[in-house]
């Protein structure tokens, strides 16, 4: 969706419960991760950066460099500013550990989660990225596929286990990379209306997945990688993530192909007067003035940290993300239209059928029971009274089977989600530039009794072709790997030729407004004309209440 903030305040992963995990508890304080040191011992596959040598592991064929740094630690005088260069180091270092990711507010998340790893380790020592390769510095020239991950702007890592490369990697003779960066106030707290010499800060998180970017250019190539054929691909946040920086100067060039997977809800970015309000509300609940808005750079981060959660408890919460500042984001990223700034640049872009199943039901078990007076009063936060008779006649005629509580979740997906979809394909294909092609991933997953549908993150197993990895999400049996072996085949052809046809799928039209051609990924998948066209076109014609995330 449009828009900046939801009217709670909400992630993009859904919040459970919230706790800061920081380490290991001292003295009844708490201690960040320690920063990375090099280490020079042992042997395997050995790669030369222009920082230095790393050296790797290899895994079923695939060799595998974890940790490696892209910029210095942000901690110190680096918080709060654009990222600088790693120092260089002598020796070999070794790249056989994920970095800390960058601190925050660690979130318990629903049993089907389970199967997927979550980081604890926290440091602002980390900006670090990891890299699967088939083979080192070969001339091989592979496609690179460079990961961002989800959590909204502010939690998670590129470092958990569904995000492994190894077989993305050796299916498709692809390069994988995924990236640790700044997240929530570390990367996006507006400072510049109150500290000027903090005048990138609302978008120093941005500016780390830039600084990544620059890395593979000048490295990717001692890695078998091509920098000439860079895709960028992330979900939820991570989506939102790709379409900032298809409107980033500094990112022009770096990227040569960009998927948002269900992450389309960031089309536009905050005002600096929206952020700065958010600021403001960190400042009073440190009790700290605006005058005193610097004293922000020299805290610890887990006062910082306990403040966001502090403030979540009392004010609904800091949902920090990308300003439009005039700077690293000149405007948009997708408003009015599509950045001019990536015409040029092939986009796949799609969600999965009933996102909200997690995102909201997650959290609010009892969604799933509504009756239909109780759906009916949650549809009074988006529509005028008069309307809700229409929208449900319209949803029941396209959901025949559905329970009250479906209803509200298909209704809710195309509302926080599928629309901003519609709307980035749309603005991308009137640009006439580039092509752009629209997915929806339809497949039910059988965990929890069959009530969870296709939930938000369920492609995180087939894109990555990690379906072992993944049986609390998807399930085991022969269905989740035909969708892997179908995702999968999709994403590596778009990084290999900027087009995501292939045999695997029947025949992938780019999307135009003429058709709105849409793959309808399933154990079966199909190509649609105006998938769920009575939806939108409904829901165009009304006038909503706010619906962002």
């Amino acid at each position: 969706m449009d828009g900046a903030t939801g009217p709670s305040g909400e992630e993009t992963e859904m919040v459970l419960s919230r706790r800061v995990v920081l380490g290991t508890a001292i003295g009844g304080g708490l201690a960040l991760s320690s920063p990375r040191q090099p280490v020079a011992q042992g042997s395997a596959p050995v790669a030369t950066t222009n920082t230095g040598q790393v050296r790797g592991a290899t895994d079923g064929g695939t060799h595998v460099f974890k940790g490696i740094p892209y910029g210095a630690s942000t901690g110190g005088e680096g918080r709060f500013r654009p990222p600088a260069a790693p120092a260089p180091w002598s020796g070999v270092r070794d790249a056989l550990a994920f970095a800390p990711m960058c601190p925050q507010v660690i979130r318990s998340l629903p049993e089907i989660f389970s199967s997927w790893t979550f980081d604890k380790d926290m440091s602002e020592d980390c900006l670090a990225l990891n890299v699967w390769t088939p083979a080192l510095a070969d001339g091989a020239k592979r496609p690179v596929m460079v990961w961002f991950h989800g959590g909204d702007f502010s939690s998670l890592s590129g470092s958990r286990n569904v995000f492994d490369g190894t077989r993305l990697a050796r299916k498709g003779d692809v390069v994988v990379v995924t990236v640790n960066h700044r997240l929530n106030l570390f990367g996006y707290l507006q400072l510049a209306q109150f500290a000027p010499e903090y005048a990138d800060a609302g978008n120093v998180g941005l500016l780390d997945l830039v600084q990544a970017l620059g890395w593979v250019r000048d490295n990717i190539a001692s890695f078998g990688g091509d920098p000439g054929n860079v895709t960028i691909f992330g979900q939820s946040g991570g989506g939102g993530k790709v379409s900032c920086l298809m409107a980033m100067p500094a990112a022009a060039g770096l990227f040569h192909r960009a998927v948002v997977q269900s992450g389309s809800y960031y089309l536009e970015a905050m005002s600096p007067d929206a952020s700065s309000a958010l600021t403001r509300k960190l400042l009073a609940t440190l009790e700290l003035s605006p005058s005193e808005a610097g004293k922000l750079a020299s805290l610890p981060a887990e006062v910082l940290i306990a403040g966001m959660e502090k403030a979540q408890k009392t004010s609904g919460g800091l949902n920090f993300r990308p300003v439009a500042d005039g700077r690293a984001l000149p405007s948009g990223p997708w408003v009015p239209g599509a950045p001019e700034v990536s015409r040029n640049v092939p986009l796949l872009v799609g969600t999965v059928a009933t996102e909200m199943t997690l995102l909201t039901g997650g959290g609010d078990p009892a969604a799933f029971t509504l009756d239909e007076a109780g759906l009916r009063e949650r549809l009074l936060r988006w529509f005028e009274p008069g309307d809700i008779d229409r929208v449900l006649a319209t949803f029941r005629e396209t959901w025949p089977d559905a329970t009250p509580g479906d209803l509200f979740f298909a209704i809710e997906t195309d509302l926080r989600m599928r629309q901003g979809a519609w709307q980035q394909a749309g603005r991308k294909a009137a640009q006439g530039g580039a092509p752009v092609w629209l997915y929806e991933v339809d497949w039910r997953t059988p965990v929890g009794g069959g009530k969870w549908k296709t939930p938000h993150s369920v492609e995180l197993a087939f894109v990555f072709d990690n379906v072992a990895k993944s049986a609390s999400m998807v399930g085991t049996g022969a269905e989740p790997q035909a969708l892997a072996d179908q995702m999968s085949a999709s994403w590596l052809a778009f990084a290999r030729s900027g087009n995501p046809d292939n045999p695997a799928v029947p025949h992938w039209p780019a999307y135009t407004d003429a058709d709105r051609s849409t793959m309808v990924f399933d154990v079966t998948s199909r190509v649609v004309n105006d998938h769920r066209g009575l939806e939108r076109k409904l829901l165009a014609g009304l006038s909503l209440k706010q619906t962002n995330l």
